[in-house]
């Protein structure tokens, strides 16, 4: 039915009788997945005009990003057919021109993203339009001032980001934005500034964020309320910044002030402002030794009783010691990340700071965490926090955290530690997180996480361990989430996986394993949602395997992908039997000889499946295979040397919303194959060789004019016969011209063959019969007699009677004409019909081997077929070839009203002059019935060739039937 339904529409736009309806694709943007046409990817493009870009987006658009292209200018209006935008982003690309009603009526728009591109200038009036925008970004261009009511119509503007431009005048930035009554943030950071000098007009009362670091500011040189609203300021990498710059300032409310790698001195920084001691961020202000540490220290003691966190980053810190004894009391965060720290000696310089309840030393020169048993030793009861991320630490000693029992989160990865003692982690019966990814380790033992029960995430990827000990997890009954990708994993003992009760994200990827049939029937089986397999050595040999994922009820990911060594191969047919909770599968980079048709029956609920360059050559694809993916979405099938797109492999997914061919082989794709797929919104079919041909015009109109279906690219896809034409125009209408034609000569010829044809039948049997033959005989061989001479003829004439007067033919015919003295050669039915041979062909025969051709006619006569048939034959010669051959001759009177539908009969009679045999009746019988045979074989002697065309030379006035003057005329037809 469908292919008839296509037929029809190709029909009918050819006849104008169905309107086109706009397709659903787009030339240089894909719509996102799921997004209901409002989310756009218009990125990497070659086109250098964003207008020719976005030209064919719907009014629908909410969301565009239209990034990583070579655009040099914004034309005025080019989204004015967007007008619901909310977010537009044009970063990444070249542009150095935006026109002034560039953004016109996108009245919607509140997020525009202009970042990395080479604006030196804008318009007053590029925003003007804009007035729901709420966040603008601007970094990375080379702007160097802004016009001062660039701004004027965006009084919605939230946060505005300038970082890296050009910028020197602060006053016009101030200037610009200090109506705008919303905005709370504002980043110009590594700008050109040299100072903050600026009118009486001030920074709107809303500014909490104010970014000003990477600047060239010598002073500040600011009205001193310019930051009386300001909670967040940084200052820093402003190299020639002094402390004497904030003297006067007001910085009471600041509650973040940022002054890293100035001139800025801590204490005296602390002594000459009325910032909030603890809300200063101390780092990078070059406190690298002990006297620094000790002065500032001294100089919080005086303000502070306690502080919650000290930033310390960035200091180049060698030793710490006792310098923050002095400190008043830490209850909060202490961060020494960033300096050259060799060693934390068990965090003894904390021992006045018991509460800290997080320490990060991260990016310092540890090489070691030594043993903290040590008598008198301080314990940190609300320490919750540790990392010792990026360094060089290489072993851990036992008990290295005894004195710091309540941690929960510890932070060892991305560094060398290749020994952890057996009692490393001994007494961190609260940890829930233990980060040991990125070091050295090469093995995991029984005690190793024997005292954290609690923990939850444990994460070991990158390290060497080749072998999981029986027990090594045993106590680990919290555990959600286990990385052990990027090990060295080739066998895990039967019982090593034992304990992990609670396992939900489980992740094996990119180790040695070689087989998986064993170690998952663990205390984990009722609990594993995430299974990570992928790039490991994983084979199977034999198509009947049994499932090792049989018992993991509720696993819903499971990834198989990038099996090294030539990948599964053989992927066997029960392999994922019982998974009836999985939800997405990845079989990407597989070398598999073909897919079971039962491979994926048990995944009933899959809804994502990935099997893009997962075969070997030619993909065989059986039918059946995805029978009961009744539930999937998304089908990624690239690559994978598919040649037939077929119903009875892909008809199933009833579901399937995305669907990634790309860089397959067919040549073709059916168009009832895709019409099965009633939930198809994403089609991506690019690199794949369709044939410009008629056997895609279906798919060509499917394509361009489907209003549902997404077709990534289509305008750019190439005919493989001629690089410069393009899939969506080519010439098509060869195919579907044709058609049409084809069913309008059809549908008529049907309606005549059932409405004319009865009544033919009926009223002109005998002339088409007649027409039948004669055609059939134009080409025999017997055609060819017409051009024979006539003293050729075999015969000197043929006898045409019914079988009724059979009698009349053997007792008077034949013995007055071969008999008697005459030499005359007949031809009857009986004697000379060759044997076997088609009646029609020996009729044809006789007639046009005989010089005449006697019709004997009686009632009898004009009820039979084959008599009717041979009279016309001997009439076609007659009137078409003007030969005169044919002689009639009646038994009995036979009324004009039975003559009646023999038409041609009676035309021979009107033209002719024919014999009546002479009945009983007559008064001399014998002398007439002399006469009658005297003028027959008179009749058969005569030539047969006439001079001229018979109905020129006859004149029906002088011929009558009946007329004795007839009698004694010279024509060969008499009537007695």
């Amino acid at each position: 039915m469908a292919p008839l339904i296509y037929q029809l529409r190709l029909l009918g736009v050819i006849l104008g009788a169905v309107q086109l309806i706009s397709g659903y694709s787009f030339k240089n943007c894909i719509a996102e997945p799921y997004s209901n046409l409002k989310g756009f990817r218009c990125n990497n493009r070659a086109d250098k005009n964003i207008s020719a870009i976005v030209k064919d987006l719907p009014g629908s658009a909410v969301n565009l990003t239209a990034s990583f292209n070579r655009v040099e200018h914004v034309p005025s209006n080019c989204f004015a057919h967007l007008p619901n935008l909310n977010y537009l982003s044009l970063d990444q690309n070249q542009l150095n021109y935006i026109d002034p009603l560039a953004f016109q009526k996108l009245h919607q728009l509140k997020y525009l993203n202009l970042s990395c591109n080479s604006l030196s200038e804008l318009s007053p009036s590029t925003f003007e339009d804009l007035h729901s925008l709420t966040s603008l970004s601007l970094t990375r261009n080379s702007l160097k001032a802004l016009p001062e009511t660039i701004f004027s119509n965006v009084a919605g503007l939230k946060t505005l980001n300038m970082r890296n431009n050009r910028l020197t005048n602060f006053s016009a930035v101030v200037k610009s934005v200090s109506h705008l009554t919303n905005l709370t943030f504002i980043d110009l950071c590594f700008n050109n500034l040299t100072s903050l000098t600026h009118s009486n007009i001030s920074l709107p009362q809303s500014l909490k964020k104010l970014y000003l670091g990477g600047n060239n500011l010598h002073t500040l040189g600011c009205n001193p309320s310019l930051f009386r609203f300001i909670e967040l300021l940084d200052l820093s990498y402003n190299p020639k910044l002094p402390s004497v710059a904030f003297k006067g300032v007001d910085l009471r409310n600041v509650k973040r002030l940022t002054l890293q790698f100035t001139s800025v001195k801590a204490d005296e920084l602390l002594n000459i402002s009325n910032i909030y001691a603890s809300h200063v961020v101390f780092s990078g202000m070059g406190l690298k030794n002990d006297s620094l540490l000790i002065g500032l220290c001294a100089t919080l003691g005086r303000k502070l009783k306690w502080i919650r966190n000290i930033d310390l980053r960035h200091n180049g810190i060698r030793n710490i010691n006792g310098a923050l004894s002095s400190c008043p009391e830490i209850t909060g965060a202490l961060d020494l990340s960033n300096n050259e720290l060799k060693k934390v000696s068990c965090l003894n310089f904390l021992n006045k700071h018991m509460n800290l309840s997080k320490f990060t030393a991260e990016h310092n020169h540890l090489t070691s965490l030594p043993n903290c048993t040590v008598k008198k030793m301080p314990h940190f009861k609300s320490l919750k926090e540790l990392s010792y991320r990026y360094n060089r630490i290489l072993s851990v000693s036992k008990y290295a955290f005894s004195h710091m029992p309540n941690i929960e989160t510890l932070k060892l990865n991305i560094n060398n530690v290749a020994f952890l003692h057996r009692e490393g982690l001994k007494g961190l019966k609260r940890l829930k997180t233990l980060r040991l990814d990125n070091n050295l380790l090469t093995d995991l033992f029984n005690e190793t996480f024997k005292d954290n029960c609690d923990l939850e995430i444990l994460n070991l990827r990158n390290n060497r361990i080749a072998v999981i000990f029986n027990g090594t997890f045993m106590n680990l009954r919290n555990l959600t989430t286990l990385d052990l990708g990027g090990n060295k994993i080739s066998h895990i003992q039967p019982s090593g996986l034992d304990g992990l009760k609670s396992l939900s994200k489980f992740y094996l990827d990119g180790n040695s394993l070689k087989q998986i049939d064993s170690f998952f029937n663990s205390a984990f089986q009722d609990t594993l949602t995430v299974l990570d397999l992928q790039s490991n050595f994983i084979h199977f040999f034999s198509e009947n395997t049994s499932s090792p994922f049989l018992k993991l009820r509720k696993l819903s990911d499971l990834k198989l992908d990038s099996q090294r060594n030539h990948g599964l191969v053989l992927l066997p047919q029960n392999l994922f039997k019982g998974l009836h909770s999985l939800r997405s599968l990845y079989l990407t980079n597989n070398n598999i000889a073909s897919l079971a048709p039962q491979a994926f029956d048990d995944l009933i609920s899959l809804n994502f499946l990935t099997l893009d360059n997962c075969c070997v050559g030619v993909a065989k694809l059986q039918p059946g295979v995805f029978k009961n993916l009744r539930n999937l979405t998304r089908l990624i099938a690239e690559n994978m040397g598919i040649q037939n797109f077929s119903k009875e492999v892909f008809g199933n997914l009833t579901k399937l919303r995305i669907l990634q061919l790309n860089r397959n082989v067919m040549q073709s794709i059916s168009v009832d194959v895709l019409e099965s797929l009633p939930k198809l919104e994403y089609l991506d079919i690019r690199n794949v060789p369709l044939s410009c041909t008629c056997k895609n015009s279906l798919l060509q109109n499917y394509t361009v004019n489907n209003p549902d279906v997404q077709v990534v690219y289509l305008d750019t896809m190439p005919c493989p016969e001629a690089k410069n034409k393009k899939f969506h125009n080519f010439d098509s209408k060869v195919c579907y011209i044709d058609l049409g034609k084809y069913l309008f000569f059809t549908t008529a010829a049907a309606v005549f063959l059932f409405t004319v044809s009865p009544l033919l039948c009926v009223k002109l049997y005998w002339k088409i019969k007649y027409s039948y033959y004669v055609f059939r005989s134009w080409f025999s061989d017997y055609w060819s007699r017409l051009r024979d001479e006539e003293e050729k003829c075999k015969y000197d004439a043929f006898i045409s009677y019914n079988f009724s007067d059979e009698e009349w033919v053997l007792n008077q015919l034949l013995p007055n004409l071969e008999g008697n003295g005459s030499s005359f050669k007949l031809c009857l039915h009986h004697r000379d019909f060759e044997l076997g041979r088609n009646i029609v062909d020996n009729i044809v025969t006789a007639v046009y081997s005989s010089r005449k051709t006697i019709c004997v006619v009686s009632k009898n006569f004009l009820q039979s077929e084959w008599c009717s048939l041979e009279i016309q034959l001997a009439s076609y010669r007659l009137f078409d070839e003007h030969r005169d051959v044919l002689l009639l001759v009646f038994l009995e009177p036979i009324p004009e009203r039975q003559l009646s539908s023999y038409h041609r009969m009676r035309k021979v009679m009107l033209k002719k002059t024919y014999l009546q045999w002479p009945g009983s009746d007559c008064i001399d019988p014998s002398q007439a019935q002399e006469l009658f045979w005297n003028q027959l074989r008179r009749a058969i002697k005569s030539g047969s060739r006439l001079e001229k065309d018979p109905d020129e030379d006859f004149d029906p006035a002088s011929k009558e039937t009946g007329n004795v003057e007839n009698l004694l005329s010279d024509k060969d037809y008499l009537l007695p």
